[in-house]
């Protein structure tokens, strides 16, 4: 077993405007794209705990072309607002790097 960490090329995170964080997912190989989403490790019902937002609001898109899986969720504070503690959104993906893929 291995953390999303480990297995990723990229992970990272990023306002999807003022409303919504993004993350990308992004692989080396086909063999740990293929690994990852077969896992279903990375399920909207996991995302949403993580992150305490509504399961119904989480996207997960598989982009096999690009080896990347994109996630988006909403914001819990709007981008800006003075209890925002990253305004970018750049630091959010460290939860979702904890992530253990079978």
């Amino acid at each position: 077993m291995a953390c999303l960490y480990d297995l990723a090329k990229t992970l990272r995170s990023k306002n999807a405007g003022p409303l919504q964080v993004t993350f990308d997912v992004m692989f080396a190989t086909q063999a740990l794209f293929d690994r990852v989403l077969a896992s279903r490790a990375i399920s909207c019902e996991r995302i949403s705990h993580l992150y305490a937002v509504p399961e119904s609001e989480v996207r997960i898109i598989p982009y096999a072309a690009a080896l990347a899986i994109k996630i988006t969720i909403p914001r819990n504070v709007i981008s800006g607002d003075p209890g925002d503690q990253d305004i970018y959104g750049c630091q959010q993906h460290l939860a979702l790097g904890s992530i253990d893929i079978p």
